[in-house]
């Protein structure tokens, strides 16, 4: 069925238009046109005066939403489950989230999400492993008992795993500390698709940039899991300013990175490589105070998830929330941030031909905006959903 979006105002991924339609037609947008030349044979959405319509949101780091840890239930109705809830706030598009843990809970985690990408329109765009390659000194409130490096039989379920997702469509994003695994390693695993980033590292700043010129195309959650800057030993923090082409996601909730960092950041890396994430973990969506991780009880305190003895266990924020924060904490223009939110994650995972823009042959994955910045509606693959 065509349908005509009209009547609120859009953005593209590029710039705002005033009197403008959206046309979808199944999974795809077919035009986008002023409302009077909108086709007269489509069905009419009219849609609130004073409501923005964006590219939905792409969240490639996310443990969890809706009272589900992915690493507790790691199967296809857990990932549909999370995606469910994230989509209330805007995402359209996500990756669950699987941390540092046993081998065998990654494995099915893996396969889930390769379930998952053959139902239409699930919300899941692939799969995070974050970790277990990291650093033992670096570990954040992953487990240490987990920690490993990769073995051959590993990699090669890791690269297979990422040529599968890849035909349909998905993505397999694995952080990794640049010191635990070597050149030959991470080459490996980019030419097989998968897309690497930095995270969880202590490594020196040439460490980083080797691993960058070998393959790695990112930084997890940067600052977070990482040594301070060092007069003497910049560290990853000062390769991810240098490397021109690597992308930075950022947590934006005020707490894990102070907002002047982020603005520096900002000034340093050029346009389009600073993107949001949440590491959002279950409570986001509800109203828990506590849930459990590893067997620990992990505590919601204003505004933070932490350990009993204070340590940051993922974030309690959605990715709209994280789109106001650019603008009320960063000071950036209200596209800059819906840009951060839509089409630089998808640049990020090679998705950009597809997804993070309104423009003719995209996937009508869309949210709907009130003018507080809250959401009203989503659209993911045309399948329509109001808040």
């Amino acid at each position: 069925m065509k349908r005509v979006l009209k009547g609120a105002r859009c953005f593209t991924g590029e710039r705002m238009l005033d009197g403008h339609a959206v046309v979808v037609e199944g999974e795809h947008i077919t035009a986008v046109v002023p409302a009077a030349e909108a086709p007269a044979d489509a069905q009419v959405v009219r849609l609130p005066e004073g409501a923005l319509l964006v590219p939905g949101f792409i969240d490639t780091q996310v443990n969890g939403a809706g009272g589900v840890l992915f690493n507790e239930t790691p199967t296809a109705e857990a990932a549909l489950a999370i995606a469910a809830a994230c989509r209330r706030s805007g995402t359209t598009g996500l990756l669950p989230t699987f941390i540092t843990d046993e081998q065998t809970g990654m494995r099915r985690a893996c396969e889930a999400i390769a379930q998952v990408l053959s139902r239409p329109a699930p919300g899941v765009l692939g799969i995070h492993l974050e970790g277990p390659f990291i650093s033992g000194e670096r570990p954040g409130v992953h487990d240490p008992r987990y920690i490993r490096t990769p073995e051959a039989q590993e990699l090669t379920y890791l690269t297979g795993l990422s040529e599968r997702l890849a035909s349909k469509g998905g993505r397999l994003l694995v952080t990794l500390a640049p010191e635990s695994v070597d050149d030959a390693i991470i080459r490996r695993l980019a030419s097989a698709g998968v897309v690497l980033a930095a995270g969880h590292t202590a490594a020196s700043l040439e460490r980083t940039h080797a691993a960058v010129t070998a393959g790695v195309r990112g930084f997890t959650h940067l600052f977070n899991a990482m040594p301070p800057v060092n007069n003497r030993q910049p560290g990853p923090v000062v390769a991810a300013f240098e490397a021109e082409d690597a992308w930075c996601g950022i947590i934006a909730d005020g707490i894990h990175v102070h907002p002047a960092l982020l603005r520096l950041l900002l000034k340093v890396k050029r346009p389009g490589k600073v993107f949001l994430v949440t590491d959002a973990m279950p409570p986001v969506g509800t109203d828990a105070l506590t849930f459990s991780l590893y067997g620990r009880t992990i505590l919601r305190r204003e505004g933070r998830l932490v350990t009993e003895n204070g340590t940051l266990a993922g974030a309690d924020i959605d990715m709209v929330t994280a789109v106001r924060n650019c603008v009320r904490l960063l000071g950036l223009p209200l596209e800059e941030g819906l840009r951060m939110a839509s089409l630089y994650p998808a640049s990020y995972l090679g998705l950009e031909k597809h997804l993070g823009r309104l423009a003719p042959g995209y996937r009508s994955d869309l949210a709907l905006l009130r003018p507080d910045l809250t959401v009203l509606a989503t659209w993911v693959g045309g399948q329509e959903q109001w808040y």
